[in-house]
């Protein structure tokens, strides 16, 4: 059981400082999880910290592939209506 960082991490830092197990390290140019040390938080915490602090959609994932901040949980853009709003910019 572990999570894991994709390629959309912008290396902002904010995970790094809330992991109970120091498990969240640099590895540029994006953050890296130490399998070995990722508990997902189960036994400290109700969510993992990682995920709950993350500013960004879909940059944390668990083992399956699933982000825990999937599009449309942060910015409030409904998933269907990403790819328009994108456009539009």
């Amino acid at each position: 059981m572990a999570l894991s960082i994709t390629e959309v991490c912008t290396g902002c830092w904010a995970c790094i400082g809330v992991c109970p197990n120091q498990a969240i390290h640099a590895d540029e140019p994006i953050f890296a999880i130490d399998p070995e040390k990722c508990t997902e938080c189960v036994a400290e915490f109700a969510e993992a910290q990682c995920a709950a602090i993350c500013p960004i959609e879909c940059a944390i994932v668990d083992e399956l592939g699933a982000p825990l901040n999937p599009p449309g949980s942060l910015t409030g853009i409904p998933s269907e209506n990403w790819r328009v709003e994108i456009v539009r910019l």
